[in-house]
């Protein structure tokens, strides 16, 4: 009874890490691919509010949006920042997850050594999460009402174009 509750326990562990390494960007890409664009608060959810780099379309949009140098600026700021932070984030939740994957090769794996490295993982992960939402608000602060509307006509605009299927018009 007891090999077959580690061996459930084990595989459990097993698709879970395969699982987040699947979804993980950073985990899935080698160290010699080149580092994202800069822009902020991309996430699993697509283009628009809940992900796109709203920064980096606001700055390519900044004569539509009639943005001011200061605006510009700011923008820029906070992306830099944004990705200053990041990047360190980023590089330790992907060493963690090269380390999962190599304790899953271990025969038997060490579950206990496992869980901590998953947890240590998760906490990087609750960083990287709260850094998008700080620079989408600070993002959003430096936008007027009208410029903050505008830019989601736009994030509509580019949503439903990258939706058209190809051969119909948009």
């Amino acid at each position: 009874m007891n090999k077959i509750r580690t061996f459930v326990l084990a595989s459990s562990v097993f698709a879970i890490s395969g699982l987040m390494l699947t979804n993980t960007p950073m985990a899935a890409s080698s160290d010699t691919n080149p580092p994202a664009k800069p822009g902020f608060a991309r996430g699993r959810m697509g283009p628009g509010f809940f992900g796109a780099p709203l920064i980096t379309i606001a700055l390519n949009h900044k004569r539509e949006l009639n943005l001011t140098t200061e605006q510009v600026t700011s923008l820029e700021n906070i992306s830099s920042n944004y990705q200053s932070q990041v990047t360190p984030a980023e590089q330790q939740l992907s060493s963690i997850e090269k380390e999962v994957a190599s304790l899953m090769q271990q025969t038997p794996a060490n579950l206990v050594q496992i869980k901590s490295k998953l947890q240590d993982a998760e906490k990087y992960r609750t960083e990287l999460r709260y850094l998008r939402i700080e620079a989408l608000e600070n993002g959003r602060s430096v936008l007027t009402d009208q410029q903050k509307e505008q830019l989601k006509t736009l994030v509509r605009s580019q949503h439903g174009r990258s939706r058209t299927p190809q051969g119909q018009p948009s």
